[in-house]
């Protein structure tokens, strides 16, 4: 890559010829994407009436009428983390899903305070790195929650946590669904209430957000550090130019 900076005595530490000089030209996109926003949903529970499910379908509901391709993954017949080798079908299609995603949505009910385990195994299959790809990294992610009981807020934290962990750009707003059961009608659909409203906002921001980084991805989430230890990989082989290749007629003689 070019060098923006020179070598600076009041940075000893720094190691100028990876440091990229942030500049508004570089966000600039050659040939914007022009197909749909591709959003991934997932939810946690696998109860025939799952209101996580619910919620999940209502926002494909509204991703898709805003412009989006969509698809749920179903996690019955997700088995457990690393009690299968990574060949099996689910796990192929759910990493095959989250390659083929631009942004996410991750919805999951709250169960002693936290996430649940059938939404925490479908993160567990989604390693952070494939080989030389990463992901998740860059996508954009929407977090929801629904509850039982009282609002509450644990979930779409430990979501947080973890769309952090996956390096993904997780959108400010999110979605918090109290006493989930009064929210949804026979039919499976949402009431109108200002729950519902949430969920429009936080799904306009979702596409928003996307339609903004999904070209920018690989600017955006280029590192100093990940670009120096990749120089530094690369060392041995540069020294290895400077060495004589012994000719075929000396190879035969030997």
């Amino acid at each position: 890559m070019p060098h923006d900076v020179a070598a600076d005595p009041a940075f000893p530490a720094l190691d100028a010829d990876h440091l990229d000089l942030p500049d508004l030209t570089k966000l600039d996109v050659l040939q914007a994407s022009v197909h749909p926003p591709r959003i991934l949903l997932l939810y946690g529970s696998l109860r025939e009436r799952s209101y996580s499910r619910l919620l999940i379908e209502e926002a494909e509901r509204l991703l898709t009428r805003m412009g989006a391709e969509t698809r749920i993954f179903d996690p019955r017949g997700l088995p457990l983390p690393d009690s299968v080798p990574a060949d099996h079908p689910k796990v192929q299609e759910l990493r095959a899903l989250s390659a083929w995603s631009e942004g996410q949505v991750w919805c999951s009910p709250e169960r002693h305070g936290t996430i649940t385990g059938v939404f925490k195994s479908q993160i567990d299959w989604i390693p952070l790195e494939i080989g030389a790809v990463r992901p998740t990294q860059g996508k954009t992610l929407a977090v929801m929650q629904v509850s039982g009981g009282s609002q509450s807020f644990n979930a779409v934290n430990a979501l947080r946590v973890l769309g952090r962990w996956m390096r993904m750009v997780t959108i400010p707003n999110q979605s918090s669904v109290a006493k989930a059961y009064q929210e949804f009608d026979e039919a499976g659909r949402m009431k109108p209430s200002a729950y519902y409203g949430r969920v429009v906002d936080v799904m306009e921001e979702l596409m928003k957000f996307t339609l903004l980084t999904r070209d920018r991805s690989t600017y955006l989430t280029s590192r100093y550090s990940e670009r120096r230890e990749a120089a530094e990989k690369m060392e041995p082989l540069v020294d290895l130019t400077g060495i004589a290749v012994p000719s075929h007629s000396e190879n035969s003689s030997s």
